[in-house]
């Protein structure tokens, strides 16, 4: 009797693959195959699977799956010690993706994204037997890395790179992004609109910078000239030296939020209020935006989104040697949050009143 109580008081077994093909109400073979990222399933299958191993917490051998499959059952992610708020919480992001697939992740951060240092990322990563490796880079000589290495078969999925200028690729759509920031602007009464972008070495700082060209080009006003960053505060803070004395601007897009940080201090430190005199838009929605003095309007990306993207694509390439089946869309689409930094020009404040 002591005996059955101890029993039933014991820790429980650990959920096993059998479990789960018994939930999913498929076979054994079936679990095995959504495990190693084969992709000739059914979407509702796979499905039905992918939650019945969540419901249960059930967690691959991948140590047993390797020698099943042949496989590492690593994947490795390469990113920078940059510390910028995007593309560390994508390298969060990604990491976490990869190990709910089963993946060993193993990771690499090196201090510039250049192409030397990229390249012996690269070389360390393929060197422990990964299967593939996703590349947290957005400037023109990371990429250059990820095309050479289809040439050796190794897939790379380069996430919030350009979007066209890699075989595999996964990232937010930046310039829709900053075209929902202009319009916003637009939208409120303001014409004379600067751009205070990030360094133009970085795709993302191009995209954006050409969404807000499409959209002030497409209310037919003028393109003023755009500054540039470097996607620190101190950036946006010197450059807001220069904006507040120009009276006519009314309203500054910044590339990023630590840009519109950096403005904000530079515009209250000059007088001038924030939206009464300029109204103020960043981008990426971090965790301090709707805690600054005002909240910040600015644009939210889904970064785990983009992480489970990443790693979806990356399956796929792994198992079929590229992008032309079942995989996920590479855009992830950006969200607009509006809080108290924007608000109509007064001249049109006054108008309204009239």
């Amino acid at each position: 009797m002591s005996d059955t109580r101890n029993a039933r008081s014991g820790p429980t077994r650990a959920p096993v693959m059998a479990d789960v093909a018994r939930l999913a109400g498929v076979s054994h073979q079936t679990v095995s195959r959504v495990i190693n990222g084969q992709s000739n399933l059914r979407p509702a299958t796979r499905l039905r699977v992918e939650e019945a191993i969540k419901q249960l917490g059930y967690r691959p051998n991948s140590a047993a799956r390797a020698l099943v499959t042949r496989r590492s059952a690593t994947i490795g992610v390469i990113g920078s010690k940059s510390g910028f708020w995007g593309p560390s919480s994508i390298h969060r992001t990604v990491q976490a993706a990869g190990r709910e697939a089963g993946y060993f992740v193993s990771s690499v951060n090196v201090p510039d994204l250049t192409r030397a240092a990229v390249a012996d990322a690269v070389d360390h990563l393929r060197d422990q037997g990964v299967e593939g490796i996703v590349l947290i880079a957005a400037n023109d000589e990371a990429l250059d890395v990820a095309r050479a290495q289809e040439a050796v078969g190794i897939p790379v999925v380069v996430v919030e790179g350009s979007l066209y200028q890699a075989r595999w690729t996964v990232g937010v759509d930046q310039a829709a992004g900053a075209e929902l920031a202009t319009q916003h602007l637009l939208g409120l009464g303001h014409t004379e609109i600067v751009h205070v972008a990030g360094p133009l070495a970085w795709t993302e700082a191009r995209a954006r910078l050409q969404g807000w060209q499409n959209a002030m080009h497409a209310a037919g006003l003028r393109i003023a000239p755009h500054l540039e960053g470097d996607w620190t505060a101190e950036s946006g803070y010197r450059l807001g030296g220069d904006l507040v004395r120009r009276t006519d601007v009314t309203a500054v897009f910044a590339a990023n939020d630590q840009m519109a940080l950096g403005l904000l201090r530079a515009l209250w430190e000059a007088g001038r209020s924030v939206p009464g005199d300029v109204s103020v838009v960043g981008f990426d929605d971090i965790p301090e935006a709707g805690f600054l003095i005002p909240p910040l309007t600015t644009v939210r990306q889904d970064f785990a989104e983009v992480g489970h993207r990443a790693i979806e694509m990356l399956r796929a390439a792994i198992a079929d040697g590229g992008p032309d089946g079942d995989v996920p869309d590479r855009l992830v689409q950006p969200e607009l949050v509006v809080r108290a930094s924007t608000a109509a020009p007064r001249r049109s404040k006054r108008k309204a009143k009239a």
